[in-house]
């Protein structure tokens, strides 16, 4: 798998980390305390972890165990090596997007080599791919069909932290895992469209330009919520450790 290879097809910069300090503010209220500083706002180190985010690509989620729950979610991807990215998550790709999750992207190599119980927590990327569900927004047609190339045999393990879906005002809550979606008539027909306007595309446009791409089968183990397997975290107390848990 060679995401860099893909996305140097055209030249692309993906970071909405350049804000500015009047930008930032206009994304929600802050305090005076809280407000970044003007000075220095659009300078970042060169070695900054940000500066190695080179993909971002846009798609739906859903809560494990919860198909009715679906959220927009734009991810802004680092690659770290031939079988792994990291990608942040934000709820749209305007200046003053929430943070609300993460996700690690996979071969299917390393995949393979995971725990049986481990592979519960993660999602294939065929259907996405093959659906226009997932796209990325700022490359040209050739180049992100050379991306989906590579991210159609991959799988995801997300963690939201923000369930901005409900209204939260901050995170609350522990981390959802969440998953993608398989099969048509599961995506909720006014997110898509919501979607498709928002990025001025068709999915169904886009599911007969991918019609050719070829569809890797999806290993076993993963998309476990199909199977009746859902996973989600639930709060446990612990003993502590040390003289206050004597």
């Amino acid at each position: 798998m060679n995401f860099k290879a893909a996305l140097l097809v055209t030249a692309f910069v993906a970071a909405p980390f350049a804000a500015t300090a009047d930008e930032v503010a206009s994304g929600g209220k802050m305090s005076a305390e809280m407000t970044p500083p003007a000075a220095g706002m659009e300078m970042l180190r060169s070695d900054s972890p940000l500066r190695a985010i080179h993909a971002h690509v846009c798609g739906l989620h859903f809560y494990s165990g919860d198909l009715q729950r679906q959220v927009i979610v734009h991810h802004y991807c680092t690659h770290l090596s031939e079988d792994l990215l990291q990608c942040v998550l934000y709820d749209s790709d305007k200046p003053g997007a929430r943070l609300i999750g993460i996700e690690y992207v996979i071969s299917a190599k390393v995949f393979l080599s995971l725990p049986e119980e481990e592979k519960k927590l993660w999602h294939s990327h065929v259907y996405e791919v093959k659906s226009g569900l997932l796209f990325a927004p700022e490359l040209s047609t050739e180049a992100e069909r050379e991306l989906m190339k590579e991210f159609v045999g991959t799988y995801g393990k997300t963690w939201q932290t923000w369930q901005v879906d409900r209204g939260d005002q901050v995170p609350l809550g522990l981390p959802q895992l969440m998953m993608g979606l398989t099969a048509d008539g599961q995506a909720k027909p006014e997110l898509l469209a919501a979607r498709d306007r928002m990025a001025k595309i068709s999915a169904a446009d886009q599911k007969k330009a991918r019609a050719d791409l070829v569809a890797p089968a999806i290993q076993p183990g993963s998309d476990a919520w199909q199977k009746g397997e859902a996973v989600q975290l639930q709060t446990a107390l612990v003993k502590t450790a040390g003289p206050a848990g004597r």
